[in-house]
């Protein structure tokens, strides 16, 4: 397929007229179409397509048919037919109501070109682009994120489910790029064990039957992988992919000594973020936060949150279930500065503010940071009595500590801890802290004398007077925006199926997140247009009940 990048042709003229004839009062679609203009070009998406061959389909038309498919969460084939049955479709795609549109697998055909050229991420920017000419989106306002979790396109399994459907998704591959070679090495029980997927009501019962079983797939398994290492004359199975997954789920989850095999037990296993649980989607992962559990991805997404404008979704990130969210906030300070749309305030959880960031995203981004910080969790910050952290003075210059007895420090130990940060460790004297009628207060070390571990100066600095500020009105009220990032997240389940991942991997679940974000997007926009105001938290009769009396 080629591309000759053309101009986004004007609405046909009996497109126009049977459209304002049918929605007298407009729709989303045509709004968008009369307010926007052209989201998308082809000089776009110029780098997807050659420059000889067949010409393909206009990707300014694909693309935002993409948008409309995820907004009403419409297969491929409902999208296409829409292209073709719907007069508000062909509105905003400029075609005529005579067109017949295109197949439907040109639909997954394109998101496989976005994928490959790393272009996923314009179906969101080039929409904000348009949002920010027209002066309904601007840097340095407040903005606020949260994540959630996505559910994998696969089901859940359990652990002798995991490494039995494993092995069969090796055997099925195997069946067919070396059907003979494969009869010559399994024997007749495989087929009973391994022919039907494996359903937990046809596992054995009991914890020592599923020891036995789970060992007998285990041994199964490293007879293959060995007969596969043995055929010189097939090194290339060794390079099949589900083989290679074969593979590295054997050594997760098995252990070989003296040719006895046994499953892991759970201290064994690696983390949750290395391992995989299915065959079928090996990118997804285990993922616990609270109460819940899944097994998939997380998404992130942010949104301005200026009263004063439309609340929009300025960038997505999608991760692995297992990564903390504490990691993602720098990405998303450096992604928005690419995209020239960094705020002055980002509201965000516990979950993704620390003393590093606190400074780093003010000092790199100018970025103020607003979060809960983490509380101090020594005993004599929890006693609210005891001689916590903050009850001591440090001069940074002159290396000293002074404590509330005014004694000072007679070590100063730069090191690092035990997961690689900067941190000075400082000791006092025992003959000061012995006697000191303060050491109640403290320590509860029978004699050994106060110890404490420092931050960095400006994380140190920046802790403690977050901890300060956040007990205060003003941070509360400043903090009490933040809360509307639920509703972002609500609706994008709700409405939108944020949760529920299409695809199979990372990379495509993200294209469906990006889509979801622009679609959103999309009505975020046309209802601030006719002034339909944020719906408030919902409440039950009930509960309004007691409000109205209180």
């Amino acid at each position: 397929m080629s591309l000759q990048p053309q101009e986004v042709p004007p609405v046909p003229d009996e497109t126009r007229r049977v459209a304002r004839a049918a929605f007298p009062k407009s729709n989303v679609y045509i709004r968008m179409r009369d307010a926007l203009g052209a989201i998308y070009h082809d000089q776009l998406f110029a780098p997807l397509f050659p420059t000889r061959g067949q010409p393909a389909a206009s990707p300014w038309r694909l693309a935002l048919a993409t948008i409309m498919q995820f907004a009403e969460g419409l297969s491929d084939r409902q999208a296409a037919d829409a292209v073709r049955s719907r007069i508000d479709w062909k509105y905003a795609l400029s075609l005529e109501l005579t067109d017949p549109g295109f197949d439907f697998s040109v639909l997954s055909e394109f998101r496989a070109r976005l994928i490959a050229g790393s272009l996923e991420h314009q179906l969101l920017e080039a929409m904000l682009m348009h949002f920010k000419a027209r002066g309904w989106l601007a840097a340095r306002g407040q903005q606020r994120t949260d994540s959630t979790h996505v559910l994998a396109a696969i089901r859940t399994l359990n652990r002798l489910e995991s490494v039995g459907e494993t092995l069969r998704a090796a055997l099925n591959s195997l069946a067919v790029v070396a059907p003979d070679w494969l009869l010559t090495q399994v024997s007749p029980d495989w087929f009973d064990r391994y022919g039907t997927r494996l359903e937990e009501y046809r596992l054995p019962k009991g914890q020592e039957a599923r020891e036995v079983y789970a060992a007998q797939i285990g041994a199964d398994g490293f007879q293959l992988l060995d007969a596969i290492d043995a055929d010189v004359a097939r090194r290339w199975l060794q390079e099949v992919p589900v083989v290679q997954m074969l593979r590295q789920m054997w050594a997760h989850q098995y252990t070989r000594r003296e040719r006895q095999v046994r499953l892991r037990t759970a201290r064994e296993l690696p983390s949750a973020g290395e391992r995989f649980d299915s065959p079928y989607d090996p990118e997804a992962h285990y993922g616990h936060k609270r109460t819940t559990t899944w097994t998939g991805y997380k998404v992130h997404l942010t949104e301005t949150c200026d009263p004063t404008a439309p609340h929009l979704i300025t960038h997505v990130e999608t991760t692995s279930a297992s990564m903390p969210d504490v990691t993602m906030t720098a990405p998303i300070h450096e992604a928005l500065a690419a995209k020239a749309l960094l705020p002055s305030t980002h509201l965000v959880d516990a979950g993704y503010i620390d003393a590093t960031l606190l400074v780093s995203s003010l000092q790199e981004h100018q970025v103020d940071l607003v979060g809960p910080v983490r509380t101090d969790v020594s005993w004599q910050a929890r006693a609210a009595q005891g001689h916590d952290i903050s009850a001591f003075k440090v001069d940074w210059e002159a290396q000293t500590v002074t404590c509330p007895a005014r004694h000072t420090n007679v070590t100063w130990h730069p090191r690092h801890d035990r997961w690689g940060n900067a941190v000075v460790h400082v000791d006092f004297h025992q003959r000061h802290c012995r006697p000191c009628p303060h050491r109640p207060l403290c320590t509860h070390a029978k004699t050994e004398p106060r110890e404490l571990t420092l931050k960095p100066r400006a994380e140190h600095e920046a802790l403690l007077a977050a901890r300060e500020h956040q007990t205060t009105a003003a941070w509360q009220a400043q903090y009490a925006v933040r809360a509307g990032i639920e509703g972002t997240l609500s609706q994008g389940i709700r409405a939108f199926a944020l949760r529920q991942s299409r695809y199979l991997g990372v990379a495509k679940t993200h294209l469906q997140h990006v889509a979801t974000a622009a679609a959103m997007n999309l009505v975020r926009v046309d209802a601030w247009f006719e002034g339909i105001p944020h719906a408030r938290t919902r409440i039950s009769r009930f509960a309004a009940l007691h409000s109205s009396v209180a």
